[in-house]
């Protein structure tokens, strides 16, 4: 069942994105060049919706659309995801209306199904109460779902940073027998596989997957984490086969790469006095660009980054939720300042060059 289920979602991708191309291309559907744009040349960007048709009609096999007891309301959330990115992907939508779309969906999900942090892992000995629970648990999903927004910035980046924080999860809900998650996962994970095709190795039929794939992404592993915190809640978590006693921590170690760059690009923005939502070239795949690296590359230096964190907080699930999630927190910025580093390295060396002046 797990693997037609990715096999499934493969297909109608391959095949669906195609025929995107060929309505973008009838009907001028571009992502054009521009200031902030990394590419040179017009490229489709309605990937997100081949990745949501394979996702919507493969998961429709398995469930009943009016049975919520598995993940509480995902469709009709990742409905309201997939309008207000497809809106923004064809006609550009205004960032408040994108907010308050992205709290609607993260509401439905959170006050509707009820599926929100009840357990803070030993945070200080606090305990929060249902606001407080469900005010941590929208802006945990919207907080995700920009991440993996900003994030989209080269080829292949967000594709593979969500296929590797995926697979964790599915991997982790497989072995303590969830097995209806373990087929959410296998199902975007071929999704993503079929459209990392086009957008990474594909010359003549290159696809964007837009503010539509990549919010549907950060959308699904919001509430993956959040099912996975609940999970490992003191409460219930002897049940399980494997425990994570420092849920949020491994959490945090399995979405690293969103989490920390979005972090470092909000604190540089405030510090330079400018607003934090104001778009900019400070996020580590542009500094990567500076260092000469090429798309792909960026995509896997900083998928084997996600690794190294996901090894490390498996390896150090029991540690404690604060000592972890403070460890991630501090190797996350040091790991995340390298490229500027050696950025001023580089611009040293170069005038130097210049003026002919060595240190002795």
């Amino acid at each position: 069942m797990i693997l037609f289920a990715a096999i499934l979602s493969f297909l109608l991708v391959f095949l669906s994105i195609p025929t995107i191309l060929r309505v973008s291309y009838s009907k001028n559907l571009f992502d054009e060049p521009g200031k902030r744009r990394i590419h040179k040349q017009k490229v489709p960007n309605l990937g997100g919706l081949g990745i949501f048709i394979g996702f919507l009609f493969t998961y429709s096999l398995y469930i009943d659309w009016f049975d919520f007891r598995s993940i509480p309301f995902i469709i009709p959330a990742l409905l309201v995801i997939f309008s207000i990115g497809i809106k923004d992907d064809i006609l550009i939508t205004a960032p408040m209306m994108k907010l308050l779309g992205q709290i609607l969906a993260a509401f439905i999900i959170v006050g509707f199904g009820d599926l929100r942090l009840t357990d803070f892992h030993g945070f200080f000995g606090l305990q929060p109460d249902y606001f407080s629970s469900m005010a941590i648990s929208i802006l945990f999903v919207i907080f995700i779902v920009n991440g993996f927004n900003l994030i989209d910035g080269v080829d292949g980046l967000a594709a593979i940073s969500g296929m590797v924080s995926i697979l964790t999860f599915t991997v982790w809900f497989y072995l303590n027998e969830n097995i209806h998650i373990t087929i959410l996962g296998a199902i975007i994970l071929g999704a993503l596989l079929a459209f990392l095709y086009y957008n990474v190795f594909s010359k003549e039929q290159k696809i964007f997957m837009g503010d539509t794939g990549s919010m549907i992404i950060g959308f699904i592993l919001a509430t993956l984490s959040l099912e996975f915190m609940e999970e490992n809640t003191p409460a219930v978590r002897n049940n399980l086969n494997i425990q994570m006693i420092s849920a949020p921590a491994v959490v945090v170690g399995i979405l690293i790469v969103p989490v920390i760059d979005t972090l470092r690009v909000f604190f540089l923005r405030l510090s330079k006095g400018n607003s934090p939502f104001v778009a900019d070239k400070n996020h580590i795949h542009h500094r990567l660009l500076t260092l000469g690296f090429s798309h792909l590359q960026i995509a896997l230096i900083l998928g084997g980054v996600n690794i190294f964190f996901i090894a490390f907080n498996f390896w150090l699930k029991d540690l404690g939720m604060l000592k972890l999630m403070g460890l991630n927190l501090v190797l996350g910025f040091v790991v995340f300042y390298l490229p500027a580093f050696f950025i001023r390295i580089k611009a040293k060396k170069m005038r130097q060059s210049q003026t002919g002046v060595y240190p002795k």
